[in-house]
């Protein structure tokens, strides 16, 4: 039998015999000390080597000396140089690093504003995922369990037909209730990206208005409220995305109006107004994809991450549009001012500056 061969002891590869010296040299500190030692040193040897034919003992001596001191200054200037970057380094590492200094360079200034803008957007973009979760949890749980408990109910409990009728229709509601909510949480994460795709065509901006208040009508009605549609308008529009602002928009002020609903179209925006209390909070702070806290409307709360969805789909498209959303409190046209009914109108401006006169 032949012996088995001894293990050959194990060499570094070639990669880990060279980490350390190209770690070293990857270094700032290193390549500025290396480049201010040439700066410094190479103009002395030459003069060194032009005014000497031969070169003696003690010329190398004289080489060696500035050498040795043109690496000296390099690293302390490097030092020097790189010390706001380092601060900037253990500050960011602290997670305090917004205050500026006094020797910082235009550049360290930059990377704070950089990092602070970045920090922002990550608090953002956190607060956003805990209100989506908490849409998660609480909205669609809600419908769920309902559906559930009915689901339950028409299979196990012996109910008369007129009973299970209503049974059906009411798990229908929760159904429906449940799939506007995906669709708006679908819709909201669609227009939040930049990058939204309208497809543009000239369009009726009275037209559009009509069809929306044809197919809300029956709603207001419902609420014991009126729904008008004025004036006139074309465009170059996105129909269907049109159609979707303005039925989020008809939709809220049903919602919280008193008497009535008007649509009022014109060369240059379109608007919503109603009657209702009108919002409590700003319209930028309310019309974000994901709200992280809890919103007080007319009296009536919203948990946190559904509040704002239907409006941030109107300010997208609105701006997708290369237009904007504005809010507003106006005074009912054509009545006396002093009437004691006579209560500020809510108003929702689709600004669209594509609009034709």
């Amino acid at each position: 039998m032949t012996p088995p061969a001894a293990p050959h002891a194990a060499l570094p590869a070639p990669c880990e015999r060279s980490a350390f010296p190209r770690q070293t040299f990857e270094t700032l500190r290193t390549q500025f000390t290396l480049v201010i030692s040439l700066l410094a040193f190479l103009p002395n040897l030459v003069l060194t080597l032009a005014s000497a034919g031969n070169l003696s003992w003690s010329g190398a001596a004289w080489i060696l000396l500035v050498g040795l001191l043109s690496a000296v200054i390099g690293y302390v200037l490097s030092g020097a140089l790189l010390r706001p970057l380092h601060r900037l380094e253990l500050e960011v590492g602290e997670g305090d690093f917004a205050q500026f200094h006094t020797d910082d360079p235009r550049e360290i200034r930059s990377l704070r504003r950089a990092f602070g803008s970045l920090m922002t957007r990550l608090g953002t973009e956190q607060t956003r995922r805990n209100a989506f979760m908490a849409t998660l949890v609480h909205d669609l749980k809600t419908p769920l369990i309902a559906a559930g408990h009915l689901t339950r109910a028409l299979t196990e409990l012996p109910l008369p037909d007129h009973e299970k009728r209503a049974v059906g229709e009411q798990l229908q509601t929760e159904t429906e209730r449940l799939l506007a909510l995906v669709q708006q949480m679908a819709d909201a994460h669609r227009f939040e990206r930049d990058d939204v795709q309208l497809h543009l065509a000239p369009a009726d901006l009275r037209e559009v208005a009509e069809q929306v208040a044809r197919r809300l009508r029956p709603q207001a009605e419902a609420l014991g409220l009126t729904l008008h549609v004025d004036g006139a308008g074309q465009a170059e529009v996105d129909r269907a995305a049109l159609e979707r602002a303005l039925g989020n928009l008809t939709e809220n002020a049903l919602r919280y109006a008193r008497h009535e609903v008007r649509l009022t179209v014109a060369p240059r925006h379109v608007c919503v107004q109603d009657d209702g209390p009108g919002l409590n909070v700003p319209l930028n702070e309310l019309a974000q994809p994901f709200n992280a806290q809890p919103v007080v409307i007319a009296g009536q709360q919203y948990t946190a991450g559904t509040a704002g969805l239907g409006l941030f789909i109107v300010r997208r498209i609105a701006e997708a549009h290369g237009g904007t959303l504005r809010y507003g409190r106006e005074p009912p046209q054509g009545g006396p001012p002093a009437a004691p009914d006579a209560s500020p109108l809510t108003t929702f401006t689709l600004v669209l500056p594509e609009v034709l006169p």
